[in-house]
């Protein structure tokens, strides 16, 4: 440890150790008390800096009980959508199999996939197809009212048929669709 370290907490620590990429200090931290969900000085947790890339410090920070549903406190966000907007598809998968809820929205009412599909990550979006359930309302879908239901799960074809189209705007720039 550093000089600078005196000067820091441990969730600094362990955040700049996550956020740089450093799995062998993040351990270090972790094994001699570091809070895995503390907050460091700008309100993040480890799990929500951490090189995205990096899966195995993704990981490594869920197992030791790093909450991958803890939100941004600026934007909504959580470590799934971050991952998905960017493309990482390992690190998507360990985030789901470690419990991270792809149901939640950011500030601006996307889920991940939403931001995997609008982002062209053909791959992120066919796993988070397979694990989001999207609730729309009839009136989105179609001009007559469904009395009986006031929300209803969208079919995965559906859904997969409008992220391609979502996708395919994207990259042809098409105002056909």
């Amino acid at each position: 440890l550093t000089m600078l370290s005196l000067y820091l907490s441990e969730a600094d620590m362990l955040c700049n150790a996550s956020a740089s990429g450093q799995l062998l200090h993040v351990l270090f931290l972790l094994e001699n008390g570091a809070d895995v969900n503390g907050f460091n000085t700008f309100n993040r947790t480890a799990l929500q800096v951490v090189k995205l890339g990096n899966t195995a410090l993704v990981e490594a920070l869920l197992v030791a009980g790093a909450d991958p549903n803890v939100p941004d406190p600026v934007l909504n966000l959580t470590v799934t959508h971050d991952a998905a907007r960017e493309g990482f598809i390992d690190s998507v998968r360990v985030l789901v199999d470690h419990g991270a809820n792809t149901n939640l929205v950011d500030g601006q009412g996307n889920l991940p996939l939403h931001l995997a599909a609008r982002e062209g990550h053909l791959d992120v979006t066919q796993l988070l197809i397979e694990c989001t359930t999207l609730n729309i309302h009839p009136d989105l879908l179609c001009s007559r009212k469904l009395k009986s239901f006031y929300f209803f799960n969208v079919n995965a074809t559906l859904l997969c048929l409008c992220v391609y189209v979502c996708v395919f705007r994207r990259n042809t720039k098409s105002n056909y669709w």
